[in-house]
């Protein structure tokens, strides 16, 4: 069964799913103000956090399988992704609509295919350049990450709350990978899309600045669904919770209006 923790004991719930790398302390102090209002449900995917981390392919199929399992004697839910976890929302309300009244996708990422992604990542920064085109490369930074650089990381990666990047190194090789390539490069989004029930809301929220999943992918994704909403933050990168949790707070708490 999936780490999860409970805050908040509205008549309304809000799921909340991590990217790849994170955990349910993504979220915890800065989505706490919601939880006087509303129920939250945080959780740790497969392979993440405190959650069962077996050698098994990390597919979208497979993360909203062990989602259900948590989330099954729930309706109405509002489940809000941040990346990968986006992308994770998004399969889980195509395959169970009747469980799901509104999905807040922050920075999902899409590229079309998986052609879309090698071709974006090799024309972008060195680091991404490898690890996000290269499985041997990415595997190897994984177990570097978790059993050398692990103490060095909240002093490199100064931007980012010391929980969060503490976090990082919260997963295995294998479940970073797979998530990537089979969760990621190799999922149909947009079959998703067409799945999706026609009263779900759809409310994305991404930084402007975000170069890990362009603004553009969303745009295009967007593309014949005139009822779907698009806020942007301009001066955030790829973790507008992070850079500004007031914004997206309230983004969500509107939406929850509606």
């Amino acid at each position: 069964m999936l780490h999860s923790e409970m805050l908040g004991d509205g008549p309304d719930t809000i799921v909340f799913l991590h990217g790849i790398g994170g955990t349910v302390r993504y979220w915890k102090t800065r989505v706490l103000p919601l939880a006087t209002s509303y129920r939250l449900i945080l959780i740790d995917l497969l392979g993440y956090g405190q959650s069962p981390k077996p050698w098994t392919k990390y597919t979208v199929k497979r993360h909203v399988e062990e989602l259900y399992q948590v989330l099954h004697e729930h309706e109405s839910l509002t489940i809000v992704g941040h990346s990968f976890g986006s992308i994770v929302a998004m399969a889980f309300a195509a395959r169970y609509p009747h469980m799901v009244k509104r999905l807040v996708l922050i920075s999902l990422p899409y590229f079309g295919d998986k052609a879309g992604a090698f071709h974006y990542f090799r024309n972008s920064n060195l680091a991404d350049r490898y690890v996000m085109t290269n499985i041997a490369f990415a595997a190897l930074a994984c177990v570097m990450t978790r059993y050398v650089l692990r103490w060095l990381l909240p002093y490199v990666l100064r931007d980012i709350p010391r929980e969060v990047v503490q976090d990082l190194t919260r997963h295995t090789w294998r479940s970073y990978t797979s998530s990537v390539w089979d969760g990621i490069y190799r999922h149909d989004l947009v079959a998703d899309t067409k799945r999706l029930d026609s009263n779900c809301d759809v409310l994305f929220l991404h930084g402007k600045r975000d170069n890990t999943a362009p603004l553009f992918g969303v745009q295009q994704l967007m593309d014949g669904h005139p009822d779907w909403q698009l806020d942007i933050l301009d001066d955030a990168d790829h973790h507008p919770l992070l850079r500004n949790p007031q914004w997206c707070l309230q983004a969500i708490n509107l939406a929850m209006k509606y």
